[in-house]
Parts: C-alpha cells; sequence; structure tokens
C-alpha cells in the first residue's frame, strides 16, 4: 500500500475501522492488539468481533462480509470456520493466499475485496523463533482445515522432513497432502487414518491445528500417554494459553510452543496490510501477554 492509499484509508481523522468474522470468538485477543498498535502509531482504530454464534439470525459470511465493506472496514480478519469458504466471496487473491488455498486476512480497497494469509507467515516465524535447533524429521499435524494449510506451508519453510497428516476427514488431508505436493515438492507428506498409528512409526514433534483444546473444545487431539520428553509440541489455540496438550507436554518434560507466537505475528502482519505501516512485534505481543493466561 502506498502513502496515498494509507491516508485514504485513515481519513482525516486518522482512524480505521476493523473486523474479526468467526464462530466462538469473544475471547479474541485480535483486537486488543490492533487497537493498542494502532494507538501507539498516533491512530484511533476500532476493531468489532463479527460472530454469527453471538448474533441473532445467524448471518452467512456473505453477509457479514458484505455489511463490514458496507460500513466502511478498511478489512477483516477472518478465523474457524471461514478460511477456505472466503476465499469464493472474493476478487483478488495475493499470492500467500494463493499458495496456501486458504485466507485469514481480506482488505477492502478501491471496491474489490483482496485476500491475504497472514496465518502461514506468522507461524512460520513464530516457530523459527520458538522452536531453534528442535529435530524435525518427522512430525505430525492433526487438523488440515484452514489453519492447518497455513501452518503445514510454515512447517515446510523451516525444514521439516516428513509431515504426517491426521484429520477426521480423511479425502481433506489427502488434498491438502496433493497441494504441498504441488507447492512444497521438497517435503515428504504421509496421510494416516490416526494419530496413534502415526505416533507408532516414531516422532519428532507434533502440532495441532485442530480447535480441539479451546475453552468451547476442551481436551487433547493427542493422547498424553503417546507423549515423549524427546519430542516437541506446538500447539496454534490460544485461549486458553496453557491447553490441554500443552500442560500433558509440559508434565512429559516435551519442549512446547504456546498458539500466543502464531496469534502475534500473523496480527502483525496483517496490521501492515491493513494499514500500510509497519508494527512493533514486541509492543503486540505485550499487549497479548497483558491480557493474561486465559
Amino acid at each position: 500500500m502506498t502513502k496515498q492509499d494509507t491516508a485514504e484509508v485513515f481519513g482525516r481523522d486518522k482512524s480505521i475501522a476493523l473486523g474479526l468474522i468467526g464462530r466462538g470468538i469473544q475471547k479474541s485477543r485480535t483486537p486488543a492488539m490492533h487497537e493498542a498498535e494502532a494507538q501507539r502509531q498516533g491512530l484511533r482504530c476500532v476493531y468489532k468481533l463479527l460472530d454469527p454464534d453471538a448474533m441473532p439470525g445467524d448471518p452467512a459470511l456473505a453477509e457479514l462480509l458484505r455489511a463490514a465493506e458496507l460500513c466502511g472496514f478498511a478489512g477483516c480478519n477472518v478465523t474457524f470456520p471461514y478460511k477456505i469458504e472466503v476465499m469464493d466471496l472474493l476478487d483478488e487473491l495475493d499470492d500467500s493466499a494463493s499458495a496456501v488455498g486458504a485466507v485469514n486476512t481480506v482488505v477492502f480497497r478501491d471496491g474489490r475485496k483482496i485476500g491475504y494469509n497472514t496465518d502461514y507467515s506468522g507461524y512460520a516465524e513464530a516457530f523459527r523463533l520458538g522452536m531453534e535447533g528442535a529435530p524435525r524429521a518427522r512430525v505430525l499435524q492433526i487438523g488440515t482445515g484452514g489453519a492447518g494449510v497455513a501452518v503445514s506451508h510454515g512447517l515446510a519453510d523451516n525444514g521439516i522432513g516428513t509431515l504426517v497428516l491426521v484429520d477426521a476427514d480423511r479425502a481433506r488431508a489427502e488434498d491438502l497432502a496433493g497441494l504441498l505436493g504441488r507447492t512444497r515438492p521438497g517435503l515428504r507428506t504421509e496421510v494416516c487414518d490416526s494419530v496413534e498409528a502415526a505416533a507408532a512409526e516414531g516422532l519428532d514433534g507434533v502440532v495441532n491445528c485442530t480447535p480441539m483444546g479451546m475453552a468451547k473444545l476442551p481436551g487433547s487431539a493427542f493422547p498424553a500417554e503417546l507423549l515423549a520428553p524427546e519430542m516437541w509440541v506446538s500447539d496454534i489455540v490460544y485461549f486458553p494459553l496453557e491447553t490441554q496438550l500443552l500442560a500433558d507436554a509440559r508434565a512429559k518434560g516435551c519442549r512446547v510452543l504456546p498458539g500466543s507466537g502464531m496469534a502475534v505475528w500473523q496480527a502483525v502482519r496483517a496490521f501492515g496490510h491493513f494499514t500500510g505501516l509497519a508494527a512493533d512485534p514486541a509492543a503486540m505481543e505485550a499487549t497479548f501477554r497483558a491480557l493474561g493466561a486465559e
């Protein structure tokens, strides 16, 4: 975005409206991170939650997106369960979204809706910073939906040797394996029917890309008895920050990567798309941490 475009987004009062579209998002920390970063940079940001679960009539995704655009929003983040569905409603896809096959950031610009994927770059950066030196020959990823597609590309870019995919919908896991074969041909993939079958062959790490562990869906996608101290564990769920999976992993002595890293870094990238300004990752992380552990 050019300086002129940025000025047009903010208007005379240097303000911007944004939103998050998703289900069960009332505890999201994304609004606070964007609003605080905007204020730090001398802007006024209003960030609204567009959650069908909290609205009468259960509005469809297309209705929510259109309403945000008509209300003058500069853009919206998109989360579970809409990251793939939203692609059919957009006019243009950034290279990041095209490669990954999912969108988590939509910018309204010049009458067009443009989709980006900052989950991918966000997770890749979080993993790079938080898992330096971790073994990565054979890694299990549980969940291959919109977020899982992004995470798998971030893992591939961090040198994972073989990525084992498990999903309740095997066809969806096979689709992701096929996509990765085209976009990341150097990555080896396997599709397994269960986490038990995947663990039987040995694992260096486990990544949870399912909603399991969220406040509204407690539990763990990976049995605690299959964890071993030499394994590392990553979870993209961040409310609560300490999921059951991470608690089980810490108890076994595993190295862990909480969902906070991806949450912060995807917000950093999205803020840049919305405003044309560079966000401060340390400042956005401080806002995230200030909201507490739950």
